[in-house]
């Protein structure tokens, strides 16, 4: 049964697969729409909001610090995925990798893993953009009924329109097709940078020096909890983390590491692009650089602008224009965050899409799923499910808590492919590379080893609820996805276990 459960797909086999026409994707995307697809999901509300409640919370003034050191470990991995989609230019992201290199089961929950973060995440991120425009409509004297404005503080039924709608609209847009997503992305993420450079070089010409003393302020230690909110490692080893100081930064890059999540879902396009070797590396390393640049620019200037005590943690730079009598730009920094959010929603949906999708023309799921649209050559039957279902969520559900099971599973996915690049170099040395990973294997273990460290720093509650997808997906597998493996089929048919040959 091992030998089964860790059957791996090689590469030429998923390769091949890709060119079957009723399961072929079309390749449309450039490096540029790979760079504005990870530029366009990683910068949401977190620019607008992380940076100053982690300030205030945190890190003080170093908290542009923070930023640098969360932006390499985030590094750490996308170079790991850099190699992999490049090398293995297929649909699936971390799913695809751990097929090849880890097995079929490995692959199956890293999949299972992808398909609960993107899910969630789509669904989390339509709620929040839902909560801007209705700000918005509520300042243009416009006000939703209740009963259409989604769960909090709903007294009966609430449901949350806007945010359903949005999930429906953008899985209209990718039905129809790559290149339209890749137009409505570009138009929308020009915006949203736009209104953030807008806020850098606006607040710049209010900084007060005096707001940087002290630049790392004193060191104060967090009081030790024993419930399940507590981050798992002081559970287990009663270790306490401490806010402010030069632990405060490490603390405070834990938080607004969650900020960058997002590049990985470049890595899901891998198929669809044009020139994947050389592409899928710039898309993934160049939309981290940007992203990172403007983080840590909104950093220096909301902490310059207003003392890191004083900032809010709700609205804190839309509350730092508003301190200094320039509340206008407080309706900028929201038309930016709504904005900003509508390709956070269509970039994690196609995530979503395509692993699923990938899964599908494995077997592991049901192959229903994995046959293109016969004029725009898109997943249309997963993207419609997947769709509908998670605006049914984001419409009736309150998913704030839910959020932190996007983090845990984005860095489970982390550490799968920073193993997996190891385990192919050594097991596939003949590929072709068209960019290999740096200083292997220290660089992936580092990988291995800063995500592990940030997932003991959550709460013991979202290890408790990821634990439990986890039983949900291995029971799928054993009832469905094991019997039905296109892999296990052909390895039956011809007697033999281990790889899967073209």
């Amino acid at each position: 049964m091992g030998s089964t459960l860790f059957r791996t797909k090689n590469i030429e086999r998923s390769i091949q697969d890709t060119e079957e026409p009723e399961h072929a994707l079309k390749k449309t995307l450039s490096a540029l729409d790979l760079t504005v697809f990870g530029v366009g999901v990683i910068i949401g509300t977190g620019i607008f909001v992380l940076t100053g409640k982690v300030a205030k919370e945190n890190a003080g003034p170093a908290v542009s610090l923070s930023f640098v050191v969360a932006a390499v470990v985030c590094a750490l991995a996308a170079l790991c995925y850099a190699e992999f989609a490049s090398t293995v230019p297929v649909a699936g992201s971390a799913y695809t990798f751990s097929y090849a290199t880890l097995g079929e089961l490995p692959a199956w929950i890293i999949g299972w893993d992808l398909v609960l973060e993107f899910a969630l995440g789509t669904a989390v991120v339509a709620v929040g953009w839902s909560g801007y425009i209705r700000s918005l409509l509520d300042n243009a004297g416009l006000h939703l009924p209740p009963s259409l404005s989604g769960r909090e503080g709903a007294g009966g039924f609430g449901f949350d329109i806007l945010a359903a709608g949005l999930v429906l609209l953008l899985t209209a847009i990718l039905v129809v097709g790559m290149r339209l997503s890749a137009r409505v992305t570009r138009l929308v993420v020009a915006v949203k940078v736009a209104v953030v450079l807008i806020v850098i070089v606006a607040g710049a010409f209010f900084i007060n020096t005096a707001n940087y003393k002290p630049f790392v302020p004193k060191a104060e230690p967090v009081p030790a909890s024993g419930s399940l909110k507590a981050p798992l490692i002081q559970l287990i080893a009663g270790w306490v983390p401490s806010d402010f100081g030069v632990l405060g930064i490490f603390t405070a890059a834990s938080v607004v590491f969650f900020a960058f999540i997002g590049f990985d879902i470049v890595a899901t396009t891998a198929e669809e692009t044009r020139n994947p070797q050389r592409d899928m590396p710039r898309g993934i390393l160049g939309s981290l650089l940007i992203c990172t640049i403007l983080y840590v620019a909104v950093s220096i200037v909301v902490t310059g602008m207003q003392h890191y005590d004083d900032l809010s943690v709700d609205a804190p730079l839309a509350d730092a224009f508003k301190s200094i009598g320039h509340p206008w730009y407080a309706g900028v920094i929201s038309f930016g965050a709504a904005v900003g959010l509508t390709t956070v929603c269509l970039i994690l949906l196609l995530g979503q899409t395509r692993v699923f999708f990938a899964m599908s023309r494995d077997g592991l799921l049901p192959r229903f799923f994995s046959r293109v649209h016969p004029r725009f050559k898109t997943p249309h039957r997963p993207t419609v499910l997947l769709g509908v279902v998670i605006a049914v969520v984001a419409g009736f559900t309150s998913l704030s808590e839910l959020a932190e099971l996007v983090n845990i599973g984005t860095l489970f996915a982390f550490v799968v492919v920073a193993i997996g690049v190891v385990i192919l170099r050594r097991t596939r040395p003949d590929l072709h590379r068209a960019f290999r990973t740096p200083f292997v294997p220290v660089v992936p273990a580092l990988s291995v080893c800063a995500s592990l460290w940030l997932m003991l720093n959550l709460p013991a509650k979202t290890w408790l609820r990821f634990a439990v997808w986890l039983v949900i997906g291995f029971l799928v597998y054993f009832l469905y996805g094991r019997t039905h493996s296109r892999v296990g089929e052909e390895q039956r048919a011809t007697g033999r276990a281990g790889d899967a040959t073209p």
